[in-house]
């Protein structure tokens, strides 16, 4: 799901510290890793009535897509967006593929075109993250809906501990993050992009380590 992701054409593509490719591509999930990525498909599919026949963009699906594979037999189309995506997902006959960066890679995504978008574990890379919050409102399509799931301050805890002493999780992941988000942090940036507040339910989530966030259109 994280990716590299600088948004600014100015910047150097790497800073000291930071991570290059996506997630997955050049590393096995650890098991902290893969439980994250199940907790959140858990939080997904509780969240939406259902996927059947819908067009569900994945922003920062990471190289293998764990989770859209997980459903893309009973999707109408799949759109993923990463820095690399596995070439056995590009060939695929109800998938869009866009490798590049984030939020301008999402430019090439149309208007209002998206029954369910999906922001799992990706804003805490960015240096925009507001600029791809946009892009999310704009992509999705009017009635549909945005999942957001960002690392809490609580969780910055608990995942440089993992990494840093115990190596429980990619160090390089972890030390490319730029920030962290409480509800408190993530809900003004939902209204700023033009989710309505009655439209958006932001809560803790993963044990508090995390915060989620499901907006209608």
């Amino acid at each position: 799901m994280p990716q590299h992701l600088l948004s600014d054409a100015n910047r150097p593509e790497l800073r000291v510290g930071e991570r290059s490719g996506a997630f997955g591509q050049n590393y096995h999930p650890t098991m902290v890793d893969r439980f994250g990525v199940w907790l959140s498909a858990r939080q997904i599919r509780n969240s939406v009535d259902t996927l059947h026949n819908k067009t569900v963009g994945d922003i920062g699906c990471g190289y293998h897509a764990t989770f859209i594979r997980s459903v893309l037999p009973v999707l109408k189309r799949a759109v993923l967006i990463d820095s690399a995506i596995a070439d056995d997902l590009k060939s695929g006959h109800n998938v869009m593929a866009i490798e590049g960066v984030i939020p301008e890679a999402l430019h090439q995504v149309p208007t209002d075109s998206l029954d369910v978008v999906l922001c799992i574990s990706v804003l805490e890379h960015l240096w925009d993250p507001e600029a791809a919050i946009r892009e999310c409102y704009r992509i999705v399509r009017h009635g549909g809906l945005c999942m957001i799931n960002v690392p809490s301050w609580r969780g910055k805890w608990f995942l440089e501990f993992s990494a840093f002493r115990l190596g429980l999780s990619p160090a390089d992941e972890i030390r490319d993050h730029k920030t962290y988000y409480n509800v408190k942090d993530l809900h003004p940036l939902l209204l700023q992009a033009g989710f309505r507040p009655d439209n958006i339910r932001c809560f803790s989530h993963k044990f508090g380590l995390n915060t989620f966030a499901v907006c209608n259109k």
